[in-house]
């Protein structure tokens, strides 16, 4: 048996890109910052932020296009992959975790202060 589940929750860091693949299909890429609140062995209070690049597609890449902006604060939740690419400077091969959005709710408040009205999940429970 073998699982590959990721859950995060955090704020967008830009607003999404979103293009189409040959397909017809829309892809969106975003990156989304978990911020971890610590205090470390002197007593001091320390933050920490980790960023995530993840990555959805069709009717979710479309969701995320209508109702995602810089800020947003979102509940993600897919599976890991790691994808090689080569460098465009030619300096050799690179590498890239991503989480490939299986589902995403959207939290806390809109910039103009409305709560969230859509929810939208390719995520189909068994």
């Amino acid at each position: 048996m073998a699982i590959n589940k990721a859950i995060v929750i955090g704020n967008l860091g830009a607003n999404p890109e979103i293009r189409s693949l040959p397909s017809g299909q829309n892809v969106a890429n975003f990156s989304l910052a978990t911020t971890e609140r610590f205090t470390d062995r002197n007593g001091e209070k320390r933050e920490r932020t980790d960023w995530h690049r993840i990555v959805a597609f069709g009717r979710l890449a479309d969701t995320c296009e209508r109702f995602l902006s810089k800020g947003r604060q979102v509940y993600v939740e897919g599976r890991l992959t790691a994808r090689q690419y080569e460098a465009k400077d030619g300096s050799g091969k690179r590498y890239r975790t991503e989480i490939v959005a299986r589902q995403l709710r959207l939290l806390g408040n809109r910039p103009n202060g409305k709560a969230p009205k859509a929810q939208a999940s390719e995520y189909i429970p068994f």
